[in-house]
């Protein structure tokens, strides 16, 4: 794998199943990520506007390259109900190679989807 081509684990949440699921959908579809883990029943617990909160999300993991990030972001912002969604990432350092190559393939990001 090039260093350009670094890639990274990003951590998303949802308010519901229904949304994760069509953004998690919406983001394969376009190639931004090789696949979505969603997991379920995640209590979250924040502040926002000085009050705390406390509710029920959806987790969503992906795994991606670094260089798609800004569209990721833009896309996942277009489709999202949150005034400010958590989309955050981690590089991944190493791991299974044949896993990594899956992940390069699946991201080979094509310049009709942008």
């Amino acid at each position: 794998m090039k260093a350009s081509e670094k890639l990274c684990w990003v951590y998303m949440t949802a308010g519901t199943f229904e949304e994760a699921r069509n953004i998690s959908q919406i983001l394969v579809e376009k190639n931004l990520v090789a696949c979505v883990n969603l997991l379920e029943k995640m209590t979250s617990i924040y502040k926002w506007d000085d009050k705390l909160e406390e509710s029920q999300e959806v987790t969503i993991i992906a795994k991606t390259r670094k260089k798609l990030m800004p569209k990721l972001i833009e896309t996942v912002n277009s489709y999202h109900s949150y005034d400010c969604p958590c989309i955050i990432d981690l590089q991944i350092s190493d791991g299974n190679p044949e896993f990594l190559s899956w992940i390069e393939r699946e991201t080979a990001y094509k310049e009709v989807n942008k």
